[in-house]
């Protein structure tokens, strides 16, 4: 981190002098990296400005989740979904963040029983009664990222399927009541994993989370598979995603060679995954998108 005069501009643009504004936030920061814990650099940390853009962004993410909860239906293509969640946000005066992201072909992420995630929408894949399937929305509004997920059940879910489903969207809320200024991130990955485990279910180890506001995706990297008292130091102005992706059977999964971008579980048994955009308070986290 930079070194600056006490009497300077602060870093984060607030136009106050350092010493009355982060100074102390970052020798406490100091303080920790001398321990040899992960901590965030200082373009890792939103300022208010930064966090109004990210909140209000995860207003229209939050919008379209809601249009698609409200539309969805046993017979419905996952194209149509995408096609939804394309005229939804735009009309809501966003963009669509996955349409050309490293060359993703769609506006929307649509995983269906045994994809982890990234699935395509195709006019192919039609929903029928007992599938279960994620809708990952993330918009950029105003130049500012969002990012959120939720599970869908289509008609007559079995009974083990949507025990996967309430336990996944248990993961995420345990997640979220772990986060804590000046803990860490492993903190909060153990009280998901562990959450996981106890109800017989597991955690995808190779897949996780991330930073995200100025970016699509940002650091840190977001294991929920991590110990206590590892992974980067949380402090206040963090803005990252809690998405555990929990399979009923192993963690294992395998990327689709043809199109480059869905995962599966090996096994071939379900996944359930719910996300969320949070910020780091000075008290715990706040939600800005679900």
């Amino acid at each position: 981190m930079e070194k600056l005069g006490r009497n300077e501009p602060c870093w984060c643009g607030s136009g106050r002098k350092y010493k009355q504004c982060h100074e102390a936030f970052d020798e406490k920061i100091k303080h920790f990296a001398l321990q040899g814990h992960m901590v965030p650099e200082h373009d890792m940390i939103k300022n208010p400005e930064q966090l109004a853009g990210i909140r209000e962004s995860g207003l229209v993410n939050i919008a379209v989740l809601d249009y698609v909860a409200e539309n969805i239906r046993e017979g419905m293509t996952t194209e149509e979904i995408d096609r939804l969640v394309e005229s939804k946000t735009r009309q809501l005066g966003g963009i669509p963040a996955p349409l050309g992201y490293e060359g993703y072909p769609k506006s929307v992420c649509t995983s269906v029983n045994d994809e982890v995630c990234h699935g395509i929408p195709s006019e192919a894949v039609v929903l029928k009664s007992g599938d279960i399937v994620n809708v990952d929305v993330s918009t950029i509004y105003k130049g500012y990222y969002s990012d959120s997920s939720r599970m869908y059940q289509i008609g007559e879910v079995d009974e083990e399927k949507s025990r996967l489903v309430r336990v996944a969207k248990e993961c995420m809320e345990k997640g979220i009541a772990a986060v804590k200024p000046w803990t860490f991130l492993g903190d909060m990955s153990d009280a998901v994993n562990t959450h996981a485990r106890e109800n017989g279910c597991s955690i995808v180890i190779d897949m996780g989370g991330h930073g995200v506001g100025l970016a699509f995706h940002e650091d840190p990297f977001v294991s929920y598979v991590a110990p206590k008292g590892t992974e980067m130091l949380m402090v206040p102005g963090m803005v990252f995603t809690i998405e555990p992706m929990v399979n009923l059977g192993t963690p294992d999964i395998y990327l689709d060679d043809e199109n480059g971008w869905t995962i599966y579980t090996e096994d071939g048994k379900p996944s359930a995954q719910w996300e969320v955009t949070v910020a780091v308070t000075e008290e715990g986290c706040e939600i800005l998108a679900y």
